[in-house]
Parts: structure tokens; sequence; C-alpha cells
């Protein structure tokens, strides 16, 4: 009896779909996502300035809501006269007031308060303890000198340092890169004409000036704003000037001529996405440069009002009160946190821009 042989049953193989090849910038966000350290301060600063952009919702000394005698009031957007709440007086209710608490006590009325029932400029007139008062169960944080409470003024503080360097870094990065690719596309005359131009304006004493503005107009964010855009692109003008210069005589933009687009095309469409390195990477350095800024001229009393609350001037609030190691200690430990997190988010993007690491 002879076997009959059967041929072997076909192996079904299915090839595995190749993997999409992945663009420039998401190769450099998969290695900015494994610098475990630079991902995880970028969320940490993202929450941050979420909080701080919303610090009337956590620190404020008038209720978000409140109910009294059966009518609906919102005093953080629209705050009553004590008056129409059942007060004696004109003038808007003044909600730690001891009056206005017995009449927020009585039975149907209630108010909505904010985790820390301190705004950055409310002084509590009726606390016993002299200025600047030390921790305790009313300010968590103590007080400064003129009887603020310290956390409502290091979180409002920090909102105004974080997006007033936000607006500088914005504002110096636009006009460095139109300055930078000006000398670096065009080459020439008209980058020789500018490099001169900008060493002129570079050797200008900027901090007398900012002495002489002060001491001319009212401190102001908008002032200081202008006063420092002023000098603060040159830095990073250098870096797309050189990056400018090398990619215009690569043959991507030679087929662009070619093809007869526009100088102003060029530079928008090729040009300019791939000289975007430097300014990306120096973002977070230009930003910890702009906080330095405004917290030195801050406490040199050449910054913002006093009304506006400013980690600079709680260091020159520390520095005469050295005893008060509530005021000093809290806002160093705001400020080397902020520096930190920027300064590891932008040594993740110097290494997920770097085309050396795979």
């Amino acid at each position: 009896m002879s076997a009959v042989l059967q041929p072997p049953a076909a192996v079904a193989t299915t090839a595995a779909p190749a993997a999409a090849p992945m663009s420039p910038n998401q190769r450099a966000w998969a290695r900015f996502r494994r610098n475990r350290i630079g991902y995880l301060s970028l969320w940490i600063m993202a929450v941050l300035l979420v909080l701080a952009s919303g610090a009337e919702l956590l620190s404020n000394d008038r209720p978000i809501v409140a109910h009294i005698d059966g009518r609906w009031v919102a005093p953080m957007f629209s705050n009553p006269s004590e008056k129409a709440i059942g007060g004696d007086f004109g003038t808007p209710a003044d909600w730690t007031d001891p009056l206005v608490a017995q009449i927020v006590a009585r039975p149907g009325n209630w108010a909505l308060m904010t985790f820390n029932r301190h705004s950055a400029n409310s002084i509590d007139y009726f606390s016993p303890a002299l200025d600047p008062a030390p921790p305790s169960a009313t300010n968590w944080l103590g007080t400064d000198s003129k009887g603020r409470d310290m956390l409502a003024r290091l979180l409002y503080g920090f909102r105004v340092s974080i997006w007033f360097a936000l607006a500088l870094t914005v504002v110096g990065t636009a006009i460095g890169i139109a300055m930078g690719a000006l000398q670096g596309y065009f080459g020439g005359r008209v980058d020789l004409v500018l490099q001169r131009l900008i060493e002129i304006w570079g050797s200008v004493p900027e901090l007398y000036l900012l002495i002489i503005f002060a001491s001319i107009f009212e401190p102001s964010l908008l002032l200081l704003l202008v006063l420092l855009s002023l000098w603060g692109w040159m830095g990073l003008s250098d870096y797309v000037r050189a990056e400018f210069l090398r990619n215009r005589s690569l043959e991507f933009v030679k087929a662009a001529r070619a093809l007869g687009l526009s100088n102003g095309q060029i530079i928008r469409r090729h040009v300019l996405p791939n000289s975007m390195t430097p300014v990306i990477t120096f973002l977070p350095f230009r930003m910890s440069g702009a906080i330095l800024a405004l917290t030195s001229l801050d406490f040199l009393g050449l910054g913002v009002p006093p009304s506006v609350p400013s980690l600079g001037e709680l260091l020159k609030i520390g520095k005469d009160n050295l005893d008060s190691w509530w005021v000093i200690v809290p806002t160093f430990v705001v400020l080397v946190v902020t520096m930190l997190l920027l300064t590891f988010i932008g040594d993740a993007l110097r290494d997920a821009f770097d085309t050396r690491k795979g």
C-alpha cells in the first residue's frame, strides 16, 4: 500500500503594514516626550498657568456668588453696595466686614467664598496682629509689611510675571524673526546696513533709558513691555540670520525661485519653517529672562505700580524685613521653581530638535 504524499499546506503569511513615516516635527515631539523631566515640566507649567490665570476664582475677598434675602448676586463680577444687601452704607460691600458677615449668616442667606478669602490688595483691618504677620489660620502664608495676604500676592504676582513674560517673548520673537529674516535672506547691503544699525542700537544704555522713562511717565506693564521689547529681539535675530543665510542657498529655495515664487512666498513657505529650530528652543529661556527682568526692575522700584502684585516687590519687602521669613522664602521658592521648570522645558526642546539624536 503506497502512501500518497500530500503537498504541504501553504502557510498564509500576512506582512505587517509598514509604519507611516514620521515628519520632522513628529519626530521632534516624540523625542521631547521621551525626555520625562522636560515633558513633566511642561505639564506642570501649563497647570500653574491655568491656575494663575483664574486667580480670582481661587483667591478673592469677594464671594463668587451669594444669596441674600432671596436675591442672587455675583460680587466677584459686580459687587453690590452694602445698602443693597441690607447694610448701612452706599459704598461697595466689604465682605470681610463683621457687619456684612452677620448679614450673610442670617437664615436663608449664604455666600460661596473662594479657596483663599483674600485678594491681592485686600487688607484685613480687623486683624489684631502687627504686619508683617506670621502664617495663621486666616493668612496661611502670613502678610507682607502692608497687611496684604502673602498667598494672594504670590498667586497674582506669578500671573503678572508669567503673562508679561509670554507677551514680551512673543513681541521680541516676532521682531527678532523679522530682522533676522531680512538680513539673512537678502544679505549684501541690506545685511551690512542692518548689522551696523543693530550694533549702534545695542550700545544704547537700556537701564538708563528705563530710569528716564520711569521718572517721566507713570510706570505700567505696557510701558515696560514696549521698552524691553526695543532691545529684547537682538539676541534672537543673530540666530535667525544665520539660519536664513544657510537655507537661502539650498536647492529647494533655488527651485522655488525658478518656479517664479516671490521673495515673500519663499520666505513664508520654505525658508522660515526650516529656520525655526533656534526660535523654538530659545523660547523657554527667553521667558525666564523676561521674568527675571521684570522681577529685577520691580525690586529696584522701576517696574509696575505698587498696586500691581509683583514678585520683585515681595523680594524688596523681604529684604527690608529679614526677620519675616514668610515673605522672602515663598517668593524665592516660586521664582526658583518657575526658572527650573522653564530650564527643563528648554533643555528638552533643545534635545528634541537635535537631529543627531534618534
